[in-house]
């Protein structure tokens, strides 16, 4: 009986299963377990690829023992313009067997396939393919950008949109199902406290609770606040957010809690800042006569909205290589908006559905994965 026939890998699943097969999970959530963090294998393996090819390799420090990689294919001729492919290399925890990658009814499943492992493999694939052209584009650099620490703070990105270089147009690789996305929400950590007078709690007329204060906030917030949000709108992201995600109080059953404390996680549109929201919040408290409160940003890196005007002609002719009438907007926010708060005109594009990106079988569409390779090469071969 002859044995089914096995379904020849392409060059960028092969790729993409190596990446995935090199464990890089950000050292903020595993700092014990120098095995599987860190992203200094994807990045030497990347940059040997890249030797190989001819292309020149560098390295842009970040953090201790971690450094974004910058891999870049020369025009023919003077710079001109510089595309910069900007997809990060670090993913989120995950049991050992999800650094097993595993090719199955079209899929390729494994940490960090969709999230975003893809749109490396996409991009540097396409890089490579571009490398070997003869007619390679006359005045445009083509930068790929490895970055680092994205799934904690984002160093990676704020660094290189500090010290550069800049471009005319930076893609950040995150799973849009292809979408070019040009308008992603910010994000804004808040965190809330409210102080009492502590007493036992046989007698608590003697104290004041400070869980109470907080519960009447907090539904102040998960109600009157969130309708508030809702008369505000942005033509690609819809209304802005509020979502009260921990609390905290007292310190045992038979005391009167002196201190309760809240995080809030605020998702922000273009126009809205950290001082506006502050002032808002303020205004709403002092409104219903609420307890002094103190509010601090408790994130400590600024998460401010994307919004990259789509009719710059760059921008134009990347929605025609992606064969898209009209960009789209997220609601998660992406290393798009430190690069783009450096100044480069920034995006979000590549394989995969975000609702697989940190999941237990996270996964990517080996269809998309090939898809985003012709995209992005077909954008590439266009520049000048």
């Amino acid at each position: 009986m002859t044995p089914p026939a096995v379904a020849k890998l392409s060059s960028v699943t092969k790729l993409l299963r190596d990446l995935v097969a090199l464990p890089s999970v950000n050292p903020a959530f595993w700092p014990d377990d120098p095995e599987r963090t860190g992203e200094e294998r994807v990045a030497t393996y990347l940059a040997d690829l890249a030797r190989k090819q001819g292309l020149e390799v560098s390295r842009q420090a970040v953090l201790p023992g971690r450094k974004n990689l910058l891999v870049r294919l020369k025009p023919s001729g003077k710079v001109g313009r510089r595309i910069i492919l900007s997809p990060h290399l670090d993913v989120v925890p995950a049991e050992d067997k999800q650094f097993t990658p595993l090719v199955k009814n079209g899929r390729l499943h494994g940490r960090g396939s969709c999230d975003t492992k893809g749109s490396v493999a996409a991009f540097f694939h396409a890089l490579l393919e571009l490398s070997k052209d003869k007619n390679r584009p006359n005045e445009t650099e083509i930068l790929f950008v490895g970055l680092v620490d994205e799934e904690h703070c984002q160093s990676g990105s704020r660094v290189f949109g500090e010290r550069g270089p800049r471009g005319d147009l930076a893609i950040a690789g995150e799973p849009t199902q292809l979408q070019v996305v040009t308008a992603h929400k910010g994000n804004l950590w808040l965190c809330l406290e409210t102080r009492g007078k502590a007493a036992h709690g046989a007698t608590p007329h003697l104290g004041k609770s400070a869980i109470h204060a907080m519960a009447r906030i907090t539904n102040l917030l998960l109600t009157e606040y969130v309708e508030q949000l809702k008369r505000r709108d942005h033509l690609l992201l819809g209304h802005p957010s509020i979502n009260v995600g921990i609390i905290k109080g007292g310190s045992q059953t038979n005391v009167v809690p002196e201190r309760c404390s809240i995080e809030v996680d605020r998702r922000t549109i273009p126009g809205e800042t950290e001082a506006s929201v502050l002032a808002e919040i303020h205004r709403l408290l002092k409104k219903h006569r609420l307890p002094s409160t103190t509010i601090v940003e408790s994130r400590g890196v600024p998460c401010l909205s994307l919004e990259t005007d789509p009719n710059l002609p760059v921008i134009q002719q990347f929605l025609k290589a992606a064969k898209r009438r009209k960009p789209h907007g997220v609601d998660y926010f992406t290393d798009a908006s430190p690069i783009a708060m450096g100044g480069t005109p920034a995006i979000v594009f590549g394989p995969g559905d975000i609702a697989q990106a940190h999941s237990a079988d996270e996964w990517v569409d080996l269809k998309q994965l090939d898809q985003a390779v012709d995209v992005t090469l077909r954008f590439l071969r266009e520049q000048p």
